[in-house]
């Protein structure tokens, strides 16, 4: 009888696609399950970027350790969290049988073998910062309501002063286009409808491998796939986006007009502290390109409020910033001092009080956009991809191209007749309900 697999991943999509590559590998040997308290293995993918991540990854792992009085013979601590505190792992919880570092996802099956053979505290480390051939193989999807994420390159060589990714990560290496092209025909032949590439900077692809960006190119060539009807990008480095990347999503109709853009913040010094290479000029030069050329776009952004030496002008600015730009979509994280990173020395630090009112400031600036731009949306129709039905059992809930899984609000709708999950159907939006919208199947063409 073979042993039972189960994973719990933690963290962004680029994490997910980790695990799936992670389940891919032990699929064969093992059964997967999805019941931590049948498993005979557990998985736990960390997330170690921030405090409140790493919080919830230490949290998860503990919660974890409990399975061992029960069925779970053998826990294993893989991804970012991992990478960064090996030692503090395997140190302070006992229960851990293995810590997996960032490079070695393609090991899993040999260090499960490991485990089981008496190496019990079996302990890799990331050796090989350069190996990305494992994002060549074989995944298993989790999500299975007609999307998937699809990683184009790891790591990152932006060295933004806040951020740990490049050391968690290593230097930002491509794939190649044909290999990422054959994954997404595979994806679209296990009923993936909507293919979002994602990567730390999906603008800077191929600058290391071909010497010049080729996003555009590898767009047109997962565009030739039939059953791809939306490509969704993720993380575009405003420094990156140029004019023909504008004029590809324009023209395109397979890519969705939604751009995820992180800009951090506006004030021009902040912006230097941060090691960001634009500035607040370059950003509103940018965006506003992409809005004249693309009058339809939703633009999503993330935000930080309480960066080291941030005063009140600078916050100001920030916030003027928001109410001009008025973005589609918008999260807000407030600092986080990460050792190892090149801000966690600059002072003045800003007190966690403080941090806390600029979020929710912003976030309350932002709500009062969200509600003024889906008042537009009241009785338009909009193609909308089926995610699933509601608890209610009353609506279906699914996504326009103005919505990204995960990070934004869902439509909710109903409909006279049963709909496939997986499938698109047009809309119309009828009620707002906050962040989310409410609306009924019709037929009629979508905007």
């Amino acid at each position: 009888m073979k042993k039972k697999v189960g994973l719990v991943s933690l963290g962004c999509p680029k994490n997910l696609v980790d695990s799936e590559i992670m389940l891919g590998k032990l699929k064969e040997n093992f059964e997967i399950t999805s019941d931590e308290r049948a498993a005979d293995i557990i998985i736990v993918n960390t997330c170690g970027f921030i405090d409140s991540a790493k919080e919830e990854s230490i949290n998860t792992i503990l919660e974890m350790a409990k399975y061992k009085d029960g069925n779970c013979e053998v826990l294993i601590v893989t991804g970012c969290l991992a990478q960064r505190y090996k030692d503090e792992v395997i140190k302070e919880m006992p229960e851990v049988d293995a810590v997996i570092g960032t490079g070695e996802y393609g090991e899993i099956d040999k260090v499960i073998q490991n485990i089981y053979n008496g190496k019990i505290k079996c302990y890799t480390n990331l050796n090989d910062r350069d190996n990305i051939k494992y994002l060549n193989e074989e995944r298993v999807l989790s999500t299975k309501n007609g999307y998937a994420y699809l990683k184009i390159a790891e790591g990152c060589d932006n060295f933004c002063t806040y951020c740990i990714i490049p050391s968690l990560r290593g230097p930002y290496r491509s794939r190649k286009i044909e290999d990422i092209k054959k994954e997404a025909g595979i994806l679209a032949e296990k009923g993936a409808k909507e293919i979002i590439l994602i990567a730390q900077d999906v603008t800077s692809y191929g600058k290391d491998i071909y010497g010049e960006k080729r996003l555009v190119r590898l767009i047109r060539e997962i565009s030739e796939i039939d059953k791809i009807e939306w490509i969704r990008l993720l993380y575009c480095y405003p420094e990156e986006i140029d004019d023909a990347l504008i004029e590809e999503i324009s023209t395109n109709n397979k890519i969705v007009k939604y751009l995820d853009i992180p800009i951090q913040h506006a004030s021009d010094d902040i912006l230097k502290k941060m090691g960001r290479r634009g500035t607040s000029r370059n950003f509103k030069d940018v965006l506003e390109k992409l809005k004249t050329k693309i009058p339809e776009i939703a633009i999503r952004t993330s935000l930080i409020a309480g960066f080291p030496g941030e005063s009140e002008k600078d916050f100001e600015i920030l916030c003027d910033f928001v109410k001009e730009t008025e973005f589609d979509r918008l999260g807000v994280f407030t600092y986080s001092r990460e050792e190892g990173t090149a801000a966690y020395n600059l002072k003045p630090q800003i007190k966690k009080s403080v941090k806390e009112l600029r979020r929710a400031h912003i976030m309350q600036l932002q709500r009062e956009i969200v509600l003024k731009k889906n008042k537009k949306r009241l009785n338009k129709v909009y193609k909308t991809l089926v995610e699933g039905v509601a608890e209610d059992g009353i609506f279906y809930y699914g996504r326009t191209y103005k919505e990204a899984p995960e990070i934004d609000g869902y439509i909710f709708f109903t409909s006279m007749q049963p709909i496939e999950i997986g499938k698109f159907v047009n809309v119309r939006i009828l009620n707002i309900d906050e962040y989310d919208l409410i609306g009924d199947v019709v037929h009629e063409p979508s905007q």
